[in-house]
């Protein structure tokens, strides 16, 4: 088992041990790729859907929200292009009986080469110290140049191939790179077939009067049948958005890593109305912005990378993702589009509705270009959480586990520990209990030893803990604990809410954030 395995299984197992997530429907033995958040991770969960929306809609004077339904016109994922072309090109193993994306078996295969290539350019820094010149190397050093030369060609072929639906040259690029089933290793591969990805339910009193319909593959199209709806009552003028979140259900064949791809899963999209001629410009705005939403949260720089789509969708123009490093590798977090005026053109001549915004500057109606951020709400909560989940070792040479999540994310705020449970400790914990509350979530606990109590609350991610002793009865004060550093300090009872209050507005952290 690799080191990225080993992380990967911690992070699945301590989810599911601390109340943050389970496979659904467990005591039956589960549901394939569909996952229940439990306490702790619906606290989670929601903290990462309310921080990214007060940063895109109450930050942003012409970004406003919405919540379309799930249940949509049928004609609705025609015009958007999802009934005829929203495929995955997929694969089996003869032997392994595996079935697999063919695009990301490649993608695969380009990300070990670019590992690769970087194994070589980090020994090479070791080795010429301050005078190493990066770029340089890359260009000249043989083993490296071959790398990188081998991984855009792959990438570019995969890219052109899919283009084409040319699914027989998907096979044989497979075959000719020698890729093996990651599970057999064998290399005895089907044909490539391409899997339609909406799941079917129907509506209606009786099977003879009920009526097709899709479970939304996106949220993105909700948005764009409201674009009028929205525009005219609200009276925004473009450049203005619309964002929105919620569930999307895709029938996902290949789904494996956990939460990272499922069949029911919630985004967190915004589509910026923007004039023709200026979407290139405000794409480059918003993968900025995107990127500074991201380092807010103080989860690492290197850990983000940006990703040019060398195939792009039918209705991009431009497209890039925020991929993260998760503990497989570097995988799509947030997606940036440029989706020119597809979507509203379509819908406008599938339905016969003019879907234009008159443009008073220019004394004239267009039909608006559209720029996309889209971003998985649950992977985003993997990837704030593995990272956060951390194993070390303390100067008495025993270890803890630290689950440290930034603390404007954390479910529970602040825990309160009466030493004992006698001496009116217990009494005292309960009133700044029934105070802290109002404000943020706080847990009490008084079970086993204050150590022991400690590294639970270390565990769940708890970024603060309060222990009420002797000493409080005496002069009103308390201890402070801090997760991170597991320092701590003395202070008065009436200054405790103001001192947490100030670690986990989230006020104080969308000010971090460079729009």
């Amino acid at each position: 088992m690799t080191k990225q395995d080993n992380q990967f299984k911690k992070v699945i197992s301590h989810a599911k041990e601390y109340g943050y997530i389970v496979q659904s429907s467990e005591i039956y033995d589960g549901l394939g790729a569909v996952y229940d958040y439990l306490q702790n991770g619906v606290e989670l969960k929601n903290n990462i859907r309310e921080y990214w929306w007060k940063s895109m809609v109450q930050l942003h004077e012409n970004i406003v929200g919405i919540d379309s339904a799930i249940f949509m016109h049928p004609t609705t994922w025609k015009a958007s292009g999802h009934i005829d072309a929203f495929n995955d090109p997929l694969i089996d193993n003869k032997d392994s009986k595996k079935r697999y994306r063919a695009d990301v078996l490649v993608e695969d295969y380009a990300e070990k080469l670019l590992k690769k290539a970087q194994k070589e350019i980090d020994k090479a820094k070791k080795r010429f110290g301050e005078s190493f010149d990066e770029e340089q190397f890359k260009t000249t050093n043989p083993r490296v140049v071959k790398y990188l030369t081998q991984r855009k060609k792959a990438l570019q072929k995969i890219a052109q191939y899919l283009e084409e639906n040319n699914l027989e040259a998907v096979k044989t690029l497979i075959e000719e790179l020698e890729i093996a089933c990651p599970v057999s290793g064998s290399k005895n591969w089907t044909d490539v077939k391409q899997f339609n990805l909406m799941f079917g339910t129907k509506i209606g009193a009786s099977a003879d009067s009920a009526l097709d319909l899709y479970l939304r593959p996106e949220t993105a199209q909700g948005i764009f049948v409201n674009f009028l709806n929205v525009q005219k009552s609200s009276r925004m003028k473009i450049p203005f958005g619309i964002a929105q979140t919620g569930k999307a259900f895709r029938n996902e064949i290949v789904a494996r890593q956990f939460i990272f791809r499922m069949r029911e899963f919630e985004q967190m999209e915004m589509q910026f109305f923007v004039r023709p001629g200026e979407q290139i410009k405000w794409y480059k705005t918003w993968k900025e912005r995107r990127l500074a939403w991201h380092l807010s949260l103080g989860l690492g720089q290197e850990n983000y990378r940006f990703h040019k789509h060398e195939k792009l969708a039918h209705y991009a123009d431009a497209a890039a993702d925020i991929e993260f490093n998760f503990p497989f590798g570097f995988k799509e977090l947030e997606g940036i589009h440029s989706r020119t005026d597809f979507d509203l053109s379509s819908h406008e001549s599938h339905s016969g509705k003019k879907l234009q915004y008159f443009d008073p500057e220019l004394n004239k109606s267009y039909v608006p270009y559209v720029v996309e951020t889209s971003i998985g709400l649950d992977r985003m909560f993997l990837a704030v959480f593995s990272t956060s989940l951390q194993e070390e070792t303390l100067e008495n040479g025993s270890t803890r586990t630290v689950l440290r999540l930034p603390a404007i994310l954390a479910p529970v705020k602040v825990a309160i520990l009466p030493l004992v449970k006698k001496d009116g400790l217990p009494e005292i914990a309960h009133k700044i209990m029934a105070d802290l509350k109002i404000s943020f979530n706080a847990i009490y606990d008084e079970k086993d030893a204050v150590g022991r109590r400690y590294r639970r609350q270390d565990a769940v991610g708890t970024p603060f803990c309060i222990t009420i002793d002797h000493q409080t009865v005496e002069d009103k004060t308390v201890t402070l604990r801090y997760r991170d550093s597991m320092q701590q300090k003395r202070l008065k009872i009436q200054e405790i809410k103001a001192l947490i209050t100030d670690e986990v507005s989230m006020s104080n952290w969308l000010k971090k954030i460079k729009l």
